[in-house]
């Protein structure tokens, strides 16, 4: 009977996608990839492109390395990181997570969360400490060093004739620029299954004094935002030469207790040189071309691939990416805004490919440069990888989802601390599952139900018992936790979630009571964990039912939804209008459900749309806007949602997601873009209007395959 249920599933879900496809051809996907390939033609400091593959990514400037570093520093920074490669400067003091935590008192009983302190002292300088550590690394720079006819540093400006394209279909960057009168070609790719760097150059200055290549490795600087490149700290760290041979040259790095090591290596002879503490010189003992691998790794480098065996892997892996999954054309299109959106739905697969897909949930800048100290915000893991799902790679988001398996006794004992069952998800962390202690974070709650939802979109591609049996555990304590955490309020006879900073960050956690978001999520988490064990053969919960049939309403006042039951000053309080416009994700993020009343969320929506301070928003605002117009019947607002002209909402010509001078690449806005994009074509559960985000006024002719509706 259990596997006839699954099959039944597995055919409601598949009727769903092919009601809503709308495709009379295949389409051309080489075609339709190749023509948003990024093209650039000056050293622009926010025109970077990147290599990668979702555990590792290289960033290059006009010359297809990292050659001046200086100009992106404030830009896209030309970044060389690893989801392995994290460092702690030495806890001298011995600060412990216990030193950072603060009582508070919501439901009647301390609850301990670590937090930041304002009060200097050994409890602030603690949870500073534990913020900034660990932090991920800058595994080192691989560039040009170029110079003029007087040995001098060559500048950029006197670089020409720049003319460098991201080949999307293939992986690789082809980067031409003169020299004088000199044309070099350099191309540079990454090996799909290592953190492996191949480049390949023509030049005739090959083999001349004016071009070499450096190594240059850096201390990391600890900072919250940057591009983690400390000079001036070369005391600090050791570069040490590992292994040498006329072809190859191993260097084993040691950053306190970090030690990692990187093998550069050619098919032809070259010489090399220390010219400075932590940096190298690589002379070509050749002329016309040069190329090389460089391979950085946790240990010892024993196989690595050649040149030609790390293009043709990057080549073959980036193209079997694209003629998988989901395709969404464009070219069809009347509307003028259409050639634009194409161009972000394709980089924006192409970033989150190469910088979300790895082991990790990534942090919000990806492989790029750190932000946050380089953690990853697990709020933020369904907008960077729940798309995967819906695209049809699901394979892509079980990498990291993988994870909190691991995390699991960590946060475990968050939610023993406090005085809750199951497992309590921490915010911001790191590959250990560790607390950052936070005045904020500690008090979201959102993330709590997002390994739910993201295993119930992997089981709903798969209907089969061995996800059931792979994340049944994960699923069970995650709702255990979800039932503890909300109070049954005894003389309104209903479960109110209180104590908390929602989604919308400008609200108090001594305040909050019943954000409209975290309301929706629990109802739609806890019915999900319903199902997933009515799947694995067990009888329904009785607590979590009787939860889901008495979790508060949403507060309303005057036909409009307020951003928390105690918030009735929201519409003319500048407070409740700022940051993310969180409620609109109760219907939108989530399907509808009975807390929702759908025209009143449809009056909701119109009065933010008119007045919110969208110049306070960030960049997966617009998808959740988009997502829920989409599912009120507004198709128009939908799509002015995703084309809205915002700071928060620019992309840039590498794709990259720009929100303000310190988050220059901000990936959840992609990764929102595409699951707002897939469900605004496949539909939703329940839907059977063709492309329903989509106006039907002629001008959005939208083809596409493979995409796979939303619950």
């Amino acid at each position: 009977m259990k596997k006839w249920k699954h099959l039944l599933y597995a055919a409601m879900i598949i009727l769903a996608a092919s009601c809503n496809e709308t495709r009379s051809e295949k389409i051309n996907r080489s075609a339709l990839v190749g023509r948003n390939n990024p093209e650039v033609t000056a050293f622009e400091p926010l025109s970077s492109l990147s290599v990668g593959n979702g555990n590792f990514a290289f960033t290059v400037d006009a010359t297809g390395l990292q050659s001046y570093p200086g100009i992106y520093a404030g830009g896209i920074p030309l970044g060389t990181q690893s989801n392995w490669g994290w460092h702690s400067f030495p806890n001298k003091e011995e600060y412990k997570l216990q030193e950072t935590l603060g009582k508070y008192n919501f439901r009647g009983w301390d609850e301990p969360y670590a937090v930041q302190f304002d009060r200097p002292g050994r409890q602030r300088d603690a949870a500073n400490y534990l913020r900034a550590n660990p932090h991920r690394l800058h595994l080192g720079y691989v560039g040009f060093d170029l110079s003029d006819g007087q040995g001098k540093p060559l500048p950029a400006d006197r670089i020409t004739q720049v003319r460098q394209k991201l080949n999307l279909w293939e992986g690789v960057i082809d980067s031409r620029f003169n020299i004088g009168a000199d044309p070099v070609c350099v191309q540079t790719a990454v090996h799909p299954t290592k953190d492996q760097l191949a480049v390949r150059i023509q030049s005739g200055l090959i083999g001349h004094e004016s071009m070499r290549l450096s190594l240059k490795f850096p201390y990391p600087t600890g900072n919250h935002t940057d591009d983690a490149t400390d000079r001036s700290s070369g005391e600090k760290h050791k570069t040490d030469v590992a292994y040498r041979d006329s072809f190859t040259l191993v260097l084993k790095r040691t950053l306190d207790q970090t030690v990692y090591y990187v093998a550069f290596q050619s098919p032809e002879p070259f010489a090399f040189s220390e010219c400075a503490p932590h940096d190298f010189l690589i002379y070509p003992r050749t002329s016309k071309s040069f190329e090389f691998t460089c391979t950085f790794s946790e240990n010892h480098p024993s196989q690595t691939a050649s040149v030609d065996e790390a293009f043709a892997a990057a080549s073959a892996y980036r193209q079997e990416f694209w003629q998988q999954g989901g395709a969404i054309d464009f070219s069809k299109c009347t509307d003028k805004r259409a050639r634009e959106l194409e161009r972000r739905v394709i980089l924006s697969q192409y970033l989150t490919a190469i910088q979300c897909s790895g082991v990790y949930p990534p942090q919000e800048t990806g492989l790029t440069y750190n932000s946050w100290y380089g953690k990853f915000h697990l709020e933020m893991h369904w907008w960077h990888a729940a798309h995967f799902a819906l695209w049809d790679r699901g394979h892509l988001l079980e990498r990291s989802l993988e994870w909190y398996d691991r995390a699991y006794p960590v946060a475990k004992d968050i939610a023993g601390r406090q005085g809750f069952a199951g497992v309590r998800w921490m915010k911001m962390t790191d590959p250990s599952g560790g607390e950052a202690p936070s005045k904020v974070g500690s008090f979201l709650i959102w993330q709590q139900p997002h390994p739910i939802y993201l295993a119930e979109l992997l089981y709903r591609n798969r209907p089969d018992h061995k996800i059931i049996r792979k994340y049944g555990h994960l699923v069970e304590q995650t709702a255990e936790f979800m039932a503890s955490f909300a109070t049954r309020d005894e003389q309104a006879g209903r479960y109110v979630l209180k104590g908390i900073i929602p989604a919308q960050e400008t609200l108090r956690a001594s305040e909050t009571i019943n954000p409209p978001f975290e309301l929706a999520y629990w109802h739609y988490a806890l019915s999900i964990a319903q199902q997933w064990r009515e799947r694995a053969g067990k009888e329904r919960n009785p607590q979590w039912d009787e939860l889901i049939d008495k979790l508060s309403p949403l507060a309303d006042r005057d036909g409009l939804y307020l951003a928390s039951e105690d918030a009735i000053d929201t519409y003319t309080n500048p407070r409740f209008t700022s940051d993310h416009p969180a409620v609109l994700g109760a219907l939108g993020i989530l399907p509808a459900s009975k807390l929702v009343n759908p025209d009143t969320m449809k009056t909701t929506l119109d009065w933010i749309w008119n007045h919110w301070n969208w110049n306070e928003t960030w960049g997966w605002d617009y998808p959740m806007t988009a997502m829920c117009a989409a599912r009120l019947g507004d198709p128009q607002k939908a799509i002015d949602a995703l084309l809205k002209d915002e700071r928060t909402n620019t992309y840039l010509i590498n794709g990259h997601n720009y929100q303000d001078d310190r988050l220059r690449a901000y990936l959840p806005g992609n990764g929102g873009l595409l699951t707002a994009i897939a469900m605004m074509c496949a539909g939703w559960d329940g839907n059977s209007i063709p492309n329903p985000g989509f106006p039907k006024d002629g001008q959005w002719d939208v083809v596409w395959e493979g995409l796979k509706p939303m619950p």
